[in-house]
């Protein structure tokens, strides 16, 4: 493991930018599939409709193809970003966004009808009840699931390497191709590099769990 002890400022560096590109997406995400969950269960057909388009397409579309495609099919329509790690970040955003909406659909559904219907009859619009009544109830439902979507946003966030984005992988890489005869020690430092950044987040969200068990 010499080779990594050797460029461990490179490795650190990578951490670094992969923590980035995994917060900045997660928030992204989370944003966006909240919105998409509320499209989900919306009484508007249309939002319905959209919402469950939004999901089949992204979700079921590997990253790879998502990456590759964002990054060197959108130039060609005339669309570009200057920033790999933007680029990135936006794909991240989007493929995990599905997830979170279905997630968060989920725990909507956990909400007793009961509720809304009793908040309908207080005169609250949709929105009021959805953002009011339901969400918050919903999101203490799903927050280790939604914590298994940030682990996994950790080791999917490695896909950024192949457009250009100095993370853990792209620095492993550069490390095996600069050292050829060591170049599993690069990854394994790499590896090394994921476990240190997912395992507190497992545990983090385990405690998570436990705490939203006993408030339930």
């Amino acid at each position: 493991m010499q080779v990594v002890l050797d460029n461990l400022d490179v490795y650190l560096e990578g951490m670094r930018t992969t923590v980035a590109l995994t917060l900045l997406s997660f928030a992204a995400a989370l944003v966006i599939g909240t919105m998409i969950a509320s499209f989900r269960v919306s009484p508007i057909p249309p939002l319905r409709g959209a919402g469950a388009v939004y999901v089949e397409l992204i979700r079921n579309t590997p990253l790879a193809v998502l990456i590759t495609l964002f990054f060197f099919g959108l130039p060609k329509a005339g669309i570009q970003f200057d920033s790999f790690f933007v680029s990135a970040v936006i794909v991240l955003s989007a493929y995990t966004s599905t997830f979170v909406a279905e997630t968060v659909r989920s725990g909507i559904n956990t909400v007793a009808v009961g509720q809304a219907e009793a908040a309908r009859s207080l005169g609250l619009t949709f929105p009021q009840v959805l953002f009011v009544v339901v969400l918050p109830q919903a999101m203490r439902a799903v927050a280790a699931p939604l914590g298994s979507v940030f682990i996994a946003l950790i080791k999917n966030s490695a896909i950024a390497s192949i457009i250009g984005v100095i993370d853990l992988t792209f620095v492993a890489d550069q490390v095996a191709n600069d050292n050829p005869t060591n170049a599993i020690a690069a990854f394994l430092g790499s590896a090394v590099g994921y476990l240190l950044l997912a395992l507190p987040s497992g545990w983090a969200v385990a405690r998570l769990e436990r705490r939203t068990a006993i408030k339930r």
